[in-house]
């Protein structure tokens, strides 16, 4: 089993460049899946073309297949700047988005942070989320995520110099990771509860989703995977653990339950490598601040 959930929607430059067509979101519609979208608002206001961002907005929100997350105003780090500023980007990113929720009788009840930062120690932690719960909102943890951020840059790399062929293989080296990293967390997950698990997989409302994820999903359902949306995926036990990680790197929740550092550290070492992309992205950043 596993929940499909897609952060930073809506992708307002994306939309701009496909001639206000999301082509992401066209794509899903044809999957017939359950999706969890987690909204960033201030991305309507990135583009000159609010009015047209806004309806974009919309369009997510009234599909009956997805369900709905708030993922901040503007994605800061909550380890940066603080319970305040960051409690105000909360209650800022649901302003639109909670009317539009009413007005097609769904609830906001999810709210996943940006860079899965939940603050720098405990305090933060524990600070955020007595907030959070004052607000009704449910912690939004993920399992499985492949770095798609990073394979999107390198991936939009390629097509914007036209190297198509290359952006090609990259979309393919995304398609394989990410199999690879569901592999790794489904075997983490029954070394450590003699079970499979609902998995929570997180990518991105980006160009390489929206040209890929529909093969992954493909890939997924060759593999016997059922797809459930996200309240059906947290009704699995695992969710109910205590997160015993208390520092500011978004790393997956089959971690975080672990015990102790020196454990996740020595799975962390097993994981799948992305040196290869990595290298790759790195260069295309030092390329562009040159």
């Amino acid at each position: 089993m596993v929940s499909i959930t897609i952060d930073d929607v809506p992708n307002s430059n994306r939309f701009k460049k496909d001639s206000y067509q999301s082509v992401l979101l066209n794509k899903l519609d044809s999957l017939k899946i359950p999706i969890a979208i987690f909204i960033n608002e201030g991305l309507i206001y990135k583009t000159d073309s609010i009015s047209k961002n806004f309806e974009l907005l919309n369009n997510w929100i009234q599909k009956e297949y997805v369900t709905l997350g708030n993922h901040s105003f503007n994605h800061l780090r909550y380890s940066t700047i603080g319970i305040d500023s960051f409690a105000h980007e909360i209650v800022n990113g649901e302003s639109i988005s909670r009317q539009l929720a009413k007005k097609y009788k769904k609830p906001i009840k999810y709210f996943r942070f940006p860079f899965n930062d939940l603050g720098k120690d405990s305090i933060q932690h524990s600070q955020i989320k007595d907030f959070l719960q004052e607000k009704g909102y449910i912690i939004t943890p993920f399992t499985i995520e492949s770095s798609d951020w990073m394979y999107n840059t390198v991936y939009e790399h390629y097509l914007s110099i036209k190297d198509f062929k290359k952006a090609k293989e990259i979309g393919e080296s995304y398609l394989i990771k990410t199999l690879e990293y569901f592999d790794f967390f489904e075997t983490l997950a029954k070394e450590d509860y003699q079970r499979t698990i609902n998995q929570i997989y997180l990518c991105h409302d980006n160009k390489l989703n929206a040209d890929f994820l529909p093969q992954l999903i493909t890939e997924l359902k060759k593999r016997q995977y059922q797809f459930i949306n996200l309240e059906n995926a947290l009704t699995d036990k695992v969710y109910q653990q205590k997160d015993n990680y208390f520092k500011k790197w978004g790393i997956s929740w089959l971690y975080r339950w672990q015990a102790t550092q020196k454990e996740r550290i020595e799975n962390m070492k097993k994981e799948p490598s992305t040196e290869t992309i990595m290298e790759l992205y790195e260069g295309i950043l030092k390329e562009n601040n040159k």
